[in-house]
């Protein structure tokens, strides 16, 4: 029964925040986003905090649920499995404290602006955002590293 739930809990914990971390590295691999004018960036941002507030609540918490159950199943499994689990866990709390303490409060700023007149500065609040947003990309991306580390060496026996 507990490697069902390992395996079970893993799969899951792993597809999602390799989707998450991969919907977050996308990003990071357009840079053309940065070069919109004020507006057009403006719209783009304000578009996608509607469509993440929606989703990403779900998705993370879901994760840290299926990785809290991960960590439980594979601690009597190996050492080394379990404490990588235990890592992504812990880059996945840092990730969300990151995004509820500092970029959400960027896009709640940026969801209160006139899209056809940014304010004065919009540009070094988006330069504040893409700075943390590259790390919250690191933090979600080694998280999603650890858990395939700690599949591999699982499956080796350690």
């Amino acid at each position: 029964m507990r490697v069902v739930l390992l395996e079970v809990a893993r799969t899951g914990a792993t597809l999602l925040l390799g989707l998450f971390a991969g919907g977050l590295v996308f990003t990071v691999l357009a840079p053309s986003l940065r070069s919109l004018p004020g507006s057009a960036y403006v719209r783009y941002w304000q578009a996608l905090n509607t469509d993440y507030r929606r989703a990403m609540p779900v998705l993370l918490l879901t994760c840290l649920v299926l990785l809290l159950a991960t960590c439980v199943a594979s601690y009597p499994r190996g050492r080394l499995g379990f404490w990588l689990v235990v890592a992504a866990t812990l880059l996945l709390v840092a990730t969300i404290a990151l995004t509820l303490t500092a970029l959400d409060p960027l896009n709640q700023l940026a969801d209160s602006w006139d899209a056809d007149r940014p304010p004065a500065g919009w540009a070094d609040v988006r330069l504040r955002w893409w700075t943390l947003h590259l790390v919250r990309t690191a933090m979600a991306t080694l998280g999603f590293v650890a858990l395939l580390i700690a599949q591999v060496v699982d499956r080796a026996g350690g």
